[in-house]
């Protein structure tokens, strides 16, 4: 799997939070961007901060590895 950091990826990206975030603090969870080619990803406590960004087949191989952990 290869991350590199998004230098892009402003507001007009599709950001989306994570179903699995924690519903009393709806702030603390991870936001996602999906594109053609990049899966970009931020922190939703931060979201002018880093980020990472990864082809969607390693983004695939993360979720289904997470999944099992």
């Amino acid at each position: 799997m290869t991350l590199k950091l998004s230098a892009g990826g402003g507001p007009e990206l599709p950001w989306r939070k994570s179903t699995y975030s924690d519903s009393s603090n709806s702030s603390e969870c991870v936001e996602i961007a999906p594109t053609p080619t990049t899966i970009h990803i931020r922190d939703s406590k931060n979201p002018g901060g880093a980020r990472l960004a990864m082809a969607p087949a390693a983004w695939t191989a993360f979720v289904g590895f997470a999944a099992r952990s």
